[in-house]
């Protein structure tokens, strides 16, 4: 920013107009590249990072909340003398695109580059600060063509594979969904439609096989511990055992499969192997491959009809367990034995058993399982009980311990070895019922997990499309790393068919082998964008990168991200499949062996709340912050957002104080200009003792906001702001006049303070002052060193006693700062302010906070 200003032009400077002040130094940020950090920058490093946004368009409260936070932590770091990597960029696929495209056949590219500018514009009026110039946008070809190659590296490497499944349809959105994206009510997570279930081939990447990783690895991150919990649940470890079960008729002869002429059997999954004395039927998921050719012809009609049931119900819904079991169950008439027992069981289906967890099959106990308890009440089935109850025990289910009754071998007509847990607990029971799978071999103990391999295909256009060819004689082939990125073509048509548009445009879809040559089809579609946001944080560290998606002595230089910031929301599905890829890529060698999970430390803020409701744009119930930007300033809007609650907590935007924020800044802009009225007349000269006072209480503010920024305490620093601006207006105007020099080194160090949270008033104030100065130059106290504490001067020898007379202030005085009640109390009767106010009538009540406070009821 050029400013010909000097000290001799300076008098009084205009009244603070943020709309001025604001856009002159957002300008100056971006023209001398203030927050540019390059990757070879010889300061200590920190990677400072918020989640980056899907353009919306203008930025809504949730943004300026998140990102005054992350800007606050990025000029907080600078100031204290690191190299921060503070990057931006968009993740710029997505359904809303490509839905407007369908209603107002407009291209997804242009109306989301338009969207990209108008956020970008957004965020720069809040007084965001980033290194623009390692933007990643998810629809740039150059960012493709990387998450392209990440995929073929996971399919060479058996991470991505192919397969047909029943997958979570949105009748919306007319595409795929995740688990993950699925509602606890059984609606879409984006469209709020209700799901429900297809069966198509699909691409899936092989998340499974790094969940107990995904899980230990959680213990080396410093995250808050909802987030960690949230992922801890989703991937769900389960310790137990697995075993057969064969499927028998009524009178137990073994039933063969028509196929193959041999006996039909299925596995079942059991935490709880002790019980299984207990089993009295057994539970298929409806999906469950064998359904099919173990139902009786009689019930055929029924089952089938059960099945279409259970599909069309939602994943969340079959788990309820608030649903009546009533209709949630059949019998399929069908049989298998108990290999604890030799018994013969029945074969039910339920809906509450997923085909995607564990092996599909259950062992029904309804001696110790509630649900298993209800279904046997209601299909008439028998319950056995294998744990002892305790005395007053008043029937159902027991699912607490106990010695265990019924569990012996030597009762039923078992072949195996003979098992015997009567009066073992139940992990010795447990412990004794999987020794004894494993030396019979009918069995073994099994670690299973909730979490399923990540679907990822989408039957969209707007999306990074899949790098697949289809060739009728060579099968599935990758297109070569020299012909990425594949990029979708311009002219489709923008059709809610439930298809990708790309599979009526013949230019796209008819291709060559790229193997054999002969004519190939490809994949039309394209991967879930959440592949896109599960690596963008590392090709910030090296963008300019051309022949590798980032180059691996650029990349060391910052990962991981010492701070990521981003909404709770994200605690599944982003968070987990970033993780996913850290460590996947770490051992197919694309990152540093050591580089295990990308986000060292991680805060999630609260979401905005107004008249009770989560602000978003489909409620209709945003506030724009273009108008409080317009209005109050930026600056403004960002103390307000740090003042209102701790950044963690959710806030409702009725008891945002912007107003009381804005009058904050009104009155330090009036004591820090130069040529202020409030100024013009202080002592010059050597200090006196009296300002002693307000030099210790400088140094107190800079101890105590430091401390605040670095837990996050933003709330309480504003407090502090506000009170220590209030003690300099009193020392301004006190009967024996303010220190000038020592007034204006404490108000220069509130502005260095208040830099990283108040950016632009901070630095337009620093420039005038300095170069109200003889001879002063510009100066930016953003590239100013953060303050550092005296010790010594943090040790208070004395305390400011604030006296109260019913509740009102009538006088402070110094005492020291061990002072007890009795001493405070004859310190407040020895003031003459005091003893005005009392007019001889003595206190009958003394409310006491010593050293601070007196307050003295008469």
């Amino acid at each position: 920013m050029s400013d010909s200003r000097s000290g001799s032009d300076v008098e009084l400077f205009e009244p603070y107009d943020p709309q001025t002040i604001e856009p002159r130094w957002q300008q100056y940020w971006m023209d001398q590249g203030t927050y540019e950090v390059d990757n070879d920058d010889p300061r200590n490093r920190y990677y400072v990072l918020c989640m980056y946004p899907y353009p919306s368009g203008a930025a809504h409260m949730g943004h300026v909340r998140n990102y005054t936070f992350g800007d606050l932590l990025t000029r907080y770091r600078t100031m204290s003398g690191d190299a921060v990597l503070s990057p931006m960029g968009f993740d710029s696929f997505g359904l809303p695109a490509e839905n407007a495209a369908i209603k107002t056949g407009r291209h997804p590219r242009a109306f989301t580059d338009e969207r990209i500018e108008q956020l970008r514009s957004s965020i720069t009026r809040i007084g965001g600060v980033y290194d623009w110039r390692r933007e990643v946008k998810s629809h740039d070809p150059s960012y493709m063509r990387w998450t392209q190659w990440i995929f073929l590296k996971f399919l060479e490497n058996g991470l991505a594979y192919r397969k047909a499944a029943a997958v979570n349809w949105d009748p919306i959105d007319q595409t795929v969904l995740a688990n993950e994206q699925v509602l606890a009510d059984g609606t879409a997570e984006r469209s709020g439609a209700v799901v429900e279930k297809r069966d198509l081939e699909q691409w899936y990447f092989r998340i499974t096989d790094y969940a107990q990783q995904l899980l230990d690895d959680l213990d080396q991150v410093d995250w808050p511990e909802r987030v960690v919990t949230q992922q801890r649940n989703w991937i769900g470890r389960s310790e137990g055992a697995q075993f057969d079960m064969a499927v028998v008729t009524a009178d137990g002869q073994a039933v063969l499969s028509e196929e193959i002429a041999t006996p039909l059997q299925f596995s079942v999954f059991t935490t709880r192997p002790d019980t299984a004395f207990g089993m009295t039927f057994c539970v298929l998921a409806p999906e469950h491959p064998l359904v099919a050719e173990i139902v009786s012809e009689s019930l055929r009609e029924q089952v089938e009809a059960f099945i279409t049931l259970a599909r069309s119900t939602s994943e969340i819904d079959r788990l309820s367990t608030e649903r009546s079991l009533a209709e949630r169950g059949c019998f399929t008439g069908a049989y298998a034995t108990n290999p604890f027992t030799g018994d013969t069981v029945p074969i039910y289906l339920a809906d509450y058993v997923l085909a995607t967890y564990g092996t599909g099959a259950v062992m029904a106990v309804p001696g110790e399982d509630q649900r298993d308890f209800e279904f046997a009440s209601i299909f008439g089935l028998e319950v056995i009980e294998t744990v002892q109850r305790p005395e007053g025990f008043q029937g159902g289910a027991f699912t607490g311990d106990g010695p265990h009754i019924n569990s012996s071998s030597a009762t039923h007509a078992v072949a195996a070895a003979e098992l015997n847990l009567n009066g073992l607990n139940i992990a010795e029971a447990k412990n004794a019922a999987m020794d004894w799978l494993e030396a019979t071999g009918l069995g073994e103990r099994k670690v299973n997990f909730r979490l399923r391999d990540w679907l990822l295909s989408r039957q969209r256009f707007w999306g990074c499309p899949i790098p697949i060819v289809y060739c009728d004689a060579c099968g599935i082939v990758p297109v070569p790393e020299d012909q990425l990125p594949v990029l979708a073509p311009d002219d489709v048509e923008f059709t809610p068919t439930g298809q990708s548009p790309l599979l009526s445009h013949e230019g796209f879809l008819h291709t060559t082998c790229p193997t054999c040559g002969a004519p190939a089809r490809r994949e039309t579609d394209t991967m879930d964008t959440f592949v896109d946001s599960s690596w963008y944080y590392l090709r910030f560290t090296d963008p300019w990168s051309e022949d590798a998606p980032f180059r691996q002595d650029q990349l060391a230089q910052w990962m991981p991200v010492d701070q990521y910031i981003g909404g709770a929301e994200h605690a599944v599905l982003h968070l987990m499949y970033a993780r996913f890829f850290t460590k996947a890529l770490s051992d197919l060698s694309v990152l540093p062996a050591n580089l295990r999970e990308p986000f060292q430390r991680l805060f999630t803020q609260g979401m905005i709340r107004l008249d009770g409701a989560k602000m978003s744009k489909s409620k209709g119930n945003l506030v724009a912050p273009e108008e409080i930007i317009d209005t109050l300033g930026a600056d403004a809007l960002r103390l307000s957002h740090l003042a209102v609650k701790p950044p963690e907590e959710d806030v409702d935007w009725e008891d945002v104080g912007l107003e009381g924020c804005h009058r904050f800044l009104l009155r330090l802009w009036r004591l820090a200009v130069p040529g202020s009225d409030l100024t013009s007349d202080l002592r010059e000269g050597e200090p006196e003792s009296v300002d002693q006072e307000i030099v210790r209480a400088t140094h107190v503010l800079i101890d105590g906001i430091s401390k605040d920024f670095d837990r996050w305490s933003y709330n309480v620093a504003v407090a502090k702001y506000m009170a220590f601006l209030n003690e300099l207006y009193r020392y301004v105007q006190a009967p024996e006049h303010a220190h000038g020099p020592t007034l204006q080194a404490s108000v220069n160090t509130l502005l260095q303070l208040l830099a990283p949270a108040c950016p632009h008033m901070t630095a337009e104030l620093w420039a005038a002052r300095h170069l109200a100065q003889p001879d002063g130059e510009l100066a930016h106290v953003h590239t100013t060193a953060w303050p550092t504490a005296d010790p010594e001067l943090l040790v208070q020898e004395s305390a400011t006693l604030v006296v109260q007379i019913n509740g009102k202030v009538r006088d402070r005085i110094l005492v020291a700062s061990d002072a007890d009640e009795a001493a405070c109390l004859a310190a407040a009767l020895e003031s003459d302010k005091v003893q005005q106010q009392l007019q001889g009538a003595e206190p009958h009540r003394v409310i006491a906070r010593p050293p601070k406070l007196l307050n003295l009821l008469v």
